[in-house]
Order: structure tokens, then sequence, then C-alpha cells
């Protein structure tokens, strides 16, 4: 039994470690690493102290401990040295290397998403310039792969990736449609526009995190159409249609993006937090 146990997702420790846990000598500290959201309750209960009362953890002490895009949170994920890195990436030779290369006046698009029916939309709306998709596998890949595209948009069907070559494909692209919070975070240090497709909830429970997101970027990044950013984001999220231009016009929100990365790049990242978080608690 280490020093710390971090439950992570609200995901139940078994109970057998919880025991374990009761019965050293002192406790370890026990952080409960919450899902990441721009939802107002994210600030009010980080780093909330939940002591239990009852079942084998009783008499321990579990702290809530929550990723967030504001100083009243934890941050987010991001390794040391990464945006020096960054700027040093030559996207252009990375991608000729690797067969992926866009060509001359071709923009150009990753795709990594869930099952999505705005897709045929999207895609039609790409009529209007030259572009490149690079389908990352998934079914997002084969619905690109099925679908009737225009002539100016050219398919590539990329294979599985490692995490550092997936992060450098989403710096070498005019636009990322990304999904899941890891994903985010990866696009959101990358600098490009991205739009993301949270995880489909039965209840709609995403269109209030999705919402709370937007309100935060658009408050923090300040894009120049603010209202047609939000009806793309929407409309990647099944909750109205896919506006006409909205390729176009995420791609020239690129300033806005870069703006947003910088405020975000001032405050500590999430393990450096969480490492500080745990040593307070003595």
């Amino acid at each position: 039994m280490g020093d710390v146990v971090i439950e992570c997702f609200g995901c139940d420790l078994p109970e057998r470690v919880v025991q374990a846990m009761a019965a050293r000598h002192p406790p370890p500290r026990w952080i409960n690493l919450e899902y990441l959201s721009a939802e107002a309750y994210v600030e009010r209960c980080h780093r909330l102290r939940s002591p239990q009362l009852a079942g084998p953890g009783a008499g321990l002490d579990k702290w809530f401990f929550y990723p967030g895009f504001t100083r009243a949170t934890g941050g987010l994920l991001r390794e040391c040295g990464w945006l020096e890195r960054r700027s040093a990436f030559d996207a252009i030779a990375w991608r000729r290397a690797r067969g992926w290369a866009a060509r001359d006046g071709e923009r150009s698009l990753v795709l990594f998403a869930y099952d999505n029916p705005a897709l045929p939309a999207m895609l039609a709306d790409c009529g209007d310039a030259p572009t490149l998709l690079l389908a990352c596998p998934g079914p997002s890949q084969a619905q690109a792969l099925a679908a009737r595209t225009p002539a100016s948009v050219r398919v590539i069907a990329l294979p599985w990736l490692s995490q550092s070559d997936f992060d450098l494909l989403l710096c070498s692209a005019d636009l990322n449609f990304v999904r899941g919070e890891d994903s985010l975070v990866r696009a959101i240090w990358a600098g490009r526009p991205f739009v993301w497709q949270l995880y489909p909830q039965a209840d709609g429970a995403h269109a209030a995190k999705l919402a709370a997101f937007a309100e935060r970027f658009v408050t923090a990044a300040d894009p120049v159409d603010p209202l047609a950013w939000q009806a793309a984001c929407r409309a990647w999220n099944g909750l109205q249609r896919w506006p006409a231009g909205s390729v176009s016009m995420l791609i020239r929100q690129t300033s806005a993006y870069l703006r947003w990365r910088s405020q975000l790049a001032t405050q500590d990242d999430l393990c450096t937090q969480l490492s500080a978080f745990v040593a307070g608690l003595g």
C-alpha cells in the first residue's frame, strides 16, 4: 500500500483495498480524481474533504480533486517542456515523411470522433475548398470512407498512432475534430482550431457540459464569431443541424485558440497541482 491512493472518475475502490487503507497507520492520502468539466460545480467541489462515516473506510478522509480550466481548479495535464517542443515542430516535414502531406492549396482536417450523424453535413461543407481529411481509426473513419464526399475532399485512413504521434498530428492540422476529455486537452495544447465531441449520454447531460465549456471558451478566447462557433459545436454534438460554412469559419478562429492556450499555460499543470495538494495534507 502506497502513501497515496488515487481513485479515478467515480469508480469505487474494491472493498479489500479500502480495508487495507483503514488498517494502515498512518492511512494513505485518499484522492478522488474526477472528470474534466467546465461546469460551475467543479470550482465548488475542488479540494473538498469527504469524511467516510461508515463502511470499510470509516474514519478515513477522501479528498476530491477536479481538473479544470480556471485557477480555482486542478488545471490540465501538460508535460514539462511540451509547449517548447511544440514551437520547434516542423509540421510539413513530419507529415511529408509519413505520406500524409497536403497538396498545394489544400487545407487539412483531423477526424477522431465517435459515430456522428453530423459527419455527412460536415464533409459536404468541405466542398468550398480543397480539403485533406486525415481520418483516425474508429467509427468515424468507417463513416468517412463510406460517405459521399465532394470532389474537392481527399480522405486518408490513418493507422493507429502512438500518443506522441497523435499529439503531433493535431499540431499539424488546420482543424481538429476530437472526442473525449484526453483528446480535448491534447487539442488545446496543439494550439490549432478544434471541435470537441463529448460522449453522448442518454439523459442529455452532455448538452449542459458542452454549454459550460462553450461559455468558458467564448469568455476567455474571444472568438471572432462566438454565435457561429457555438452553433458548430452544438451541431457536432447532435444538438442542431450543421451550419453551412462552419468549417471555414472554425479555421479562421486560430488566434482565439492560441489566446486561450496562452492563458491556460500560465496555470500549473494537473500533476504539479496534485502533488502540491497531497504534500499539503501532511
